[in-house]
């Protein structure tokens, strides 16, 4: 089913024989609200959960929604009218050309211990690659701690989130950039085994 499709009326049916969700990364507005609620449906049936670039943004918005209680949070890029952006540009990329405005290649991303990242990779620093171009709004970063959810992946200097989590889940996981990116058939992204562990484990 299309995500333009998906609704909280039919949610479960759709879920009921699944063991796990993943929203992927994407451009543009169409779907966006059946991603929410996918991501919603595994946060309170404590499905697998991961999100990827855009999945990581839908993760953000869902928990800003329905745990933060900020009702309109959004994209910039999907309703910049929302009085709640914690999915926006970076202070100075505002006013720049559109194409000026995207992250690509390989970034430093700094773990954090005792987190699903870290026990994925078992090493402080990692490197990805990304190719987005919003970011998660750090006006909000005190109050999605406060509220529970794990900001467990930042750039070096603290200054980006890359990564959240919940980190008392099997796996809940949303990053910004790009883990298909470095995964092999030979060789699987951790991020991938992780998932995949946590989905077969919940059959």
């Amino acid at each position: 089913m299309e995500s333009d499709k998906l609704t909280e009326e039919n949610a479960a049916e759709v879920f009921k024989d699944c063991s796990g969700i993943l929203v992927p990364g994407g451009f543009g507005d169409r779907g966006i609200e059946g991603m929410i609620t996918a991501c919603k449906y595994a946060r309170e049936h404590k499905f697998p959960y991961f999100g990827i670039c855009l999945g990581m943004q839908i993760c953000v918005i869902e928990y800003a929604r329905h745990v933060l209680g900020y009702q309109d949070a959004n994209s910039r890029e999907f309703n910049e009218k929302s009085t709640h952006l914690v999915i926006d540009l970076m202070p100075d990329q505002h006013g720049v050309i559109k194409g000026g405005t995207m992250r690509l290649g390989a970034y430093p991303c700094k773990v954090k211990e005792g987190t699903t990242m870290y026990a994925c990779y078992g090493e402080p620093l990692i490197k990805e690659r990304h190719r987005h171009r919003y970011e998660f709004n750090n006006e909000y970063k005190e109050a999605f701690e406060q509220g529970g959810l794990t900001l467990s992946g930042t750039s070096p200097s603290g200054h980006i989130v890359e990564t959240v989590e919940l980190t008392d889940r099997d796996f809940y996981v949303g990053v910004q950039f790009h883990p298909e990116f470095k995964s092999r058939p030979n060789k699987p992204h951790p991020l991938f085994t992780k998932f995949v562990a946590a989905a077969v484990n919940k059959q």
